[in-house]
């Protein structure tokens, strides 16, 4: 499809991207009740959904995914849900091995690419539900993630009917490199330091699996991957990883619409993050790049961000 033309003004104060970012992962507040429900896995460890309802009767649900060390209380994901139910239609907010406030079962979590609990979720959700229209919502992990779902296969299930993927590390290693630069400290620093103290917990449950000094080696994120990640989920070494995860390799096999809405000021992404080749040249893939939005941060109106009114929009 053709790159869409964004429409998205940003007010002046979040033009810069940094901004942009900061405000919405630590100020904006959404409120949202939410019900939650504990999902068994097909190897025993577990995952929370957290549920939000339309006041109507539907058999619509979208089904959202956080970013890295995100939950499902997230504003950028209770955001979209509190809009859509709003709207006649039922969410679930995924909370991703050992996101839900209680660490998971096993030596292993979840990552970028792992598909195998999107289908265990869906599965569950089709067997137990009632939904005949389901939308797939992902942020930056999470938008990866789902991508790579749909873009890996040749069959997916018939209600799923769309998707929408904000702010994508479509290109995994280049996403790596850029949050390694000065620019992005901060926000890398606080994503290990959340990182090491699950890995603490689990070292300690797990020392045969890793020791003190190996821990003792994580200074990056791609330490961290390379110690970790990797390791612990069936890949050589974080390269490995990358290389097989990143889902703009999987793009042109996406057979549903699908939106991607990428900022050109998000500093955690790459040029190899924009998939405009791909887009250019599939039927289903809609590519939207606003020249702002920093990381997840598209600021709008009445607490109603760009992209949750773009999201509606496109399921519509």
């Amino acid at each position: 499809m053709p790159i869409i033309d964004s429409t998205y003004k940003t007010p002046y104060f979040f033009r810069n991207g940094f901004v942009a970012t900061v405000y919405s992962g630590l100020f904006r507040k959404v409120k949202l009740s939410q019900e939650r429900e504990r999902l068994t896995l097909r190897d025993g460890d577990f995952l929370d959904l957290d549920w939000s309802f339309s006041k109507e009767k539907t058999d619509r649900l979208v089904l959202c995914f956080h970013g890295l060390e995100g939950h499902g209380q997230r504003p950028y994901v209770t955001g979209l849900t509190k809009l859509f139910n709003a709207n006649g239609i039922d969410a679930a907010c995924v909370n991703f091995r050992g996101c839900s406030g209680e660490d998971n079962l096993k030596y292993r979590s979840y990552h970028s690419g792992a598909t195998e609990d999107l289908e265990d979720i869906i599965k569950h959700i089709l067997q137990h539900k009632h939904y005949s229209s389901i939308y797939l919502y992902g942020v930056s992990l999470g938008a990866n993630l789902i991508l790579k779902y749909l873009g890996e296969r040749n069959n997916v299930p018939s209600e799923i009917k769309s998707a929408i993927a904000i702010s994508v590390p479509a290109d995994l290693e280049g996403s790596c490199k850029e949050l390694h630069k000065p620019k992005n400290r901060p926000f890398a620093n606080r994503f290990l330091n959340h990182l090491n103290r699950k890995l603490i917990a689990k070292m300690v449950k797990y020392p045969d699996d890793l020791s003190t000094e190996m821990f003792c080696t994580i200074n990056t994120l791609r330490d961290f991957d390379e110690v970790y990640t990797a390791k612990a989920h069936g890949f050589k070494n974080a390269t490995d990883y990358y290389a097989k995860c990143s889902c703009r390799q999987f793009l042109p096999n996406i057979k549903i619409p699908t939106l991607i809405i990428n900022a050109l000021n998000d500093s955690f992404l790459s040029p190899e993050c924009y998939p405009v080749k791909e887009a250019k040249n599939s039927a289903n893939i809609y590519l939207e790049m606003p020249k702002y939005g920093g990381h997840a941060g598209f600021i709008a109106r009445k607490n109603i961000y760009y992209n949750e009114r773009r999201a509606l929009e496109f399921v519509s």
